[in-house]
């Protein structure tokens, strides 16, 4: 069966709802929860938004017991964005993450585009070009790997897949822009139609019925 996941919603002044999301999603059945990585909601810098490994290490310590359990919950970065930290910190953030909970830590990665380019001019961050963020990416993501970690890959609009392949890593590919998700979905036509292209997992962003996202996970298994 497909495993579905949820994007939580940190572009707040406070982690409160992020973690109420979460922990609805993991009693609702969910698979996983994920953090975006921006100074600000893409093409929003007067709002704010929650880095996302203090979100994610907090939802780590509340649910180690049941990631210790065959089906434990999964918590990842959707995209942790090369370029923004060094990525050495990078890594060892991850690294420290996946400490607290064994195997059930997703590291996805991306390079950031034309769109997030002003978060880093902003706050003085260097911006390389765009091959050199994948050469990191790709740096980056063997060295997770060689650390037990699952990482995924951004492929882009265009399915990009050259960088998952020259590092071995899984393909994540992200069709909506990075904002709150307000228009109705059919979650069971979407889910069943990736479950059938071959898709591993199905994140949506918040706002969403994480038990409606758990029935379309199984009505694909069923083939309905």
């Amino acid at each position: 069966m497909i495993r579905t996941g949820i994007v939580l919603p940190t572009f707040r002044k406070s982690p409160d709802e992020a973690l109420e999301v979460a922990a609805a999603a993991f009693g609702a059945g969910v698979d996983g929860v994920f953090c975006y990585d921006h100074l600000w909601p893409m093409g929003q810098p007067e709002r704010p938004a929650m880095a996302p490994f203090p979100i994610l290490a907090t939802i780590a310590s509340t649910s180690a017991a049941e990631a210790k359990e065959q089906g434990g919950p999964f918590i990842g970065t959707l995209v942790a964005r090369v370029g923004l930290v060094p990525i050495g910190v990078l890594a060892s953030q991850f690294v420290a993450l996946e400490g607290m909970v064994p195997g059930r830590v997703i590291a996805a990665l991306g390079t950031g585009d034309r769109l997030s380019e002003a978060e880093n001019r902003a706050y003085g961050i260097p911006y390389p070009s765009a091959a050199e963020r994948r050469a990191d990416m790709v740096t980056l993501a063997r060295t997770l790997r060689t650390e037990g970690l699952a990482v995924w890959l951004a492929g882009g609009p265009k399915a990009r897949d050259i960088e998952a392949k020259e590092a071995g890593v899984a393909m994540n590919l992200w069709d909506a822009e990075p904002a709150l998700v307000t228009a109705c979905v059919d979650q069971h036509q979407t889910v069943r139609e990736v479950a059938a292209a071959g898709a591993t997992w199905a994140v949506f962003g918040w706002p969403v019925d994480p038990a409606q996202l758990v029935a379309a996970a199984e009505a694909s298994s069923l083939g309905r």
